[in-house]
């Protein structure tokens, strides 16, 4: 089958691989329809993972038609149309059953690999090195899901594919960044990052009924589509002091709860490579009311130094992190666009087949175009 491999450090390919089969009674095979481009993957495309291998397959959100099933699979039958959620988790062990799939013990295809650098290794992904407990992505032809009632949830026939897709990664990831920072209604949120994720946690927001959230970037395109679809109110930090902007719109506290969501860019130099550069987040902590809750999400690959400790204990707040998504809101999400509360089919700017996908990354890696989302079809 064909599938889009890492080649090299910003080097992708559409090669031939072995076709997927299943090796455990809970797997599924699945037919891919739509994969999507990640930010997670750019610095992977920049080859800031040690553990990346020449032909590992690419591609954490994806859907597609179950062509075969494991004997123990119980919620799936040939034919289903699924959206696998990027993280793999196995259902059972004790971060399963509390609903934190993100932190599942059994999910890794490698489980000690994340303990020297994060003391805990977490759950398993698709479209990630297999020595970093990954599983061979979705940009493919057929791709294996492994615990697939689990991982894997039918798609309502109501919801497209294009709408669909953006429930296995971005739609949970926006809607946990609203739930971690407990938005109630009345509060005032704002966001760091008009991308997909960012789109949607404002979006999270809106539905959860926040008197207004503000969205910060500098790409214009992308805090119009923000504006538009999620009911955000745009602020351009090029172009105003967003401190004080953020206190203006608040009655002068600042928000009640700032998400930062704006992702990893890829490593341009030695320094990008070994740490993380927060700008965002030591905004986010100085902007946010005392006494409110900054969320993080993902963007923080490394490790960070000169960190505002201070004004985080000063203002008495509580940082929130999520590296990825839990499971257990897909099914509410997919209900959520069937009703057309949530629409998420135009962050899918750009639709390529898969032959194509180098160049689709290479469209988003540096936004051209007003690639917000490259969706690929094989």
């Amino acid at each position: 089958m064909k599938a889009l491999c890492w080649v090299g450090a910003d080097q992708l390919a559409v090669r031939e691989v072995p076709d997927p089969e299943l090796r455990n009674e809970r797997d599924i095979i699945v037919r891919v329809r739509r994969s999507a481009t990640c930010g997670a993957d750019l610095p992977l495309l920049a080859g800031r993972d040690p553990l990346l291998r020449s032909g590992d397959v690419l591609g954490a959100e994806f859907l597609g038609d179950v062509v075969e099933a494991g004997p123990e699979v119980r919620r799936h039958r040939d034919g289903d149309r699924v959206v696998v959620g990027a993280g793999v988790a196995c259902g059972g062990c004790w971060y399963c059953r509390a609903g934190l799939h993100a932190c599942c013990d059994n999910g890794s295809t490698e489980p000690a690999s994340g303990d020297e650098g994060w003391g805990r290794s977490d759950a398993g992904c698709f479209g990630r090195p297999r020595a970093a407990g990954g599983f061979a992505g979705g940009h493919a032809e057929y791709v294996r899901v492994p615990y697939a009632d689990v991982t894997a949830v039918r798609v309502p026939d109501a919801v497209g594919d294009d709408r669909a897709l953006f429930a296995a990664d971005a739609a949970p990831a926006g809607w946990l960044a609203a739930e971690l920072g407990a938005v109630r209604p009345g509060d005032v949120v704002a966001v760091w990052g008009a991308g997909a994720v960012g789109h949607l946690a404002a979006r999270a927001a809106t539905l959860r009924g926040c008197a207004r959230v503000v969205v910060v970037d500098r790409h214009e395109d992308r805090l119009r589509m923000a504006e538009r679809h999620a009911g955000a109110e745009p602020l351009n930090y090029r172009h105003t002091d967003v401190s004080a902007e953020l206190r203006d719109r608040s009655g002068g506290r600042g928000p009640d709860v700032c998400v930062v969501a704006v992702g990893q860019r890829p490593a341009r130099s030695v320094v990008d490579r070994f740490g993380d550069r927060p700008d965002a987040l030591r905004e986010a902590v100085y902007a946010c009311r005392k006494g409110g809750t900054v969320v993080v999400l993902g963007g923080t690959d490394g490790f960070v130094d000169a960190f505002p400790l201070g004004a985080v204990t000063d203002k008495r707040l509580a940082v929130r992190g999520a590296r990825r998504p839990d499971l257990r809101d897909v099914p509410m999400l997919l209900d959520r666009m069937a009703r057309d509360e949530l629409r998420t089919e135009h962050l899918a700017t750009h639709r390529l087949p898969l032959e194509e996908a180098p160049r689709g990354y290479e469209l988003f890696r540096d936004r051209a175009h007003g690639c917000v989302r490259a969706v690929f079809s094989p």
